[in-house]
């Protein structure tokens, strides 16, 4: 199993998710011998999960059923244990198109928190690319190694435990782009273009706070970054329902009626327009957005490498 290369069958020591709904998910880890609990009920890998397909239905031990999924980065993201708050599909998808990243990309990160971006990464510029990602945290830095491991990506990615603002990312003038989720990100800016190629690159900075923004965006001034702008996503959800509006009565409907050339046999038809009409009523699909949406999740600083 790997996270960048699907497979069909589901085996020992694979990381499968556990699909009982939209709103329900959660990962797991096959073993043979062990069990797993959920509300319908008990799942045997032995005999339930191991040697079965990815995206097969699976009954438990109370009737009801699941979906085992196999993970990707996606669906790591909404069931990983969370280390660290964590970018979501949101930001991620516009941190790897401003990025400008692709297979065979040369990434360095810091820091790696919880590992949800790292997989995106590892994702997208897999299979010759590389990540580097640097993070503070022994334990953390730790744990992100186990995962990869297990995830099928650890020749994809270095983990290195050092301080990136004292100590850089330790390499030099091999990365397409730099991308930065640390306190103080304006204290790593000299050592990002350190690690961008001589031929230029690209650097992301994400900063919840407006006030890092505008440290880190006079830092990269200050090394020579060019093209710098600081953007941010809010994500609005629609629904598709049925309106009803009330027709206004703007005269003698009579009137009206023969003026449009009214048949009276339509009013026997429940589904025309001229019996909603006649009701006083006219229902029209239209796009509702939700009462709540998320709000802010933090500013992404986008800058270029100058040649110059």
């Amino acid at each position: 199993m790997s996270f960048v290369e699907y497979g069909d069958t589901i085996k020992d020591g694979d990381t499968a998710i556990v699909f009982l709904g939209h709103e329900s998910m959660f990962p797991v880890k096959v073993q043979h011998g062990t069990v797993t609990q959920t509300k319908y009920g008990v799942i045997r890998h032995s005999t339930d999960l191991i040697g079965k397909k990815y995206g097969s239905k699976v009954t438990c031990s109370k009737g009801g059923w699941v979906f085992i999924l196999h993970p990707t980065p996606e669906l790591w993201t909404m069931n990983l244990p969370h280390r660290t708050q964590i970018l979501y599909s949101t930001d991620i998808s516009l941190i790897t198109m401003m990025l400008e990243l692709k297979p065979g990309s040369i990434v360095c990160e810091s820091g790696t928190g919880s590992g949800s971006l790292s997989h995106a990464l590892i994702r997208t510029v897999a299979p010759t690319g590389h990540l580097y990602t640097v993070e503070f945290h022994q334990q953390r830095a730790e744990k992100a190694r186990e995962e990869f491991r297990e995830h099928g990506v650890e020749h994809l990615v270095t983990v290195t435990n050092q301080d990136v603002c004292k100590n850089g990312f330790g390499v030099s003038n091999i990365a397409d782009a730099v991308f930065l989720d640390i306190p103080s990100p304006w204290e790593a800016i000299g050592h990002a273009k350190s690690a961008l190629k001589a031929e230029g690159g690209r650097i992301c900075s994400f900063s919840p706070c407006i006030e890092q923004v505008q440290r880190t965006c006079l830092a990269m001034e200050e090394y020579g970054f060019t093209e710098i702008n600081t953007l941010e996503i809010l994500l609005r959800v629609y629904n598709v329902r049925t309106i009803s509006l009330q027709i206004p009565d703007l005269g003698k409907a009579a009137e009206d009626n023969s003026s449009a050339g009214f048949d009276s046999s339509s009013a026997s038809n429940p589904g025309s327009p001229c019996a909603d009409a006649q009701a006083g009523t006219v229902q029209f699909k239209s796009g509702v957005p939700l009462r709540d949406m998320v709000g802010h999740t933090g500013y992404l600083t986008f800058a270029t490498k100058s040649l110059f």
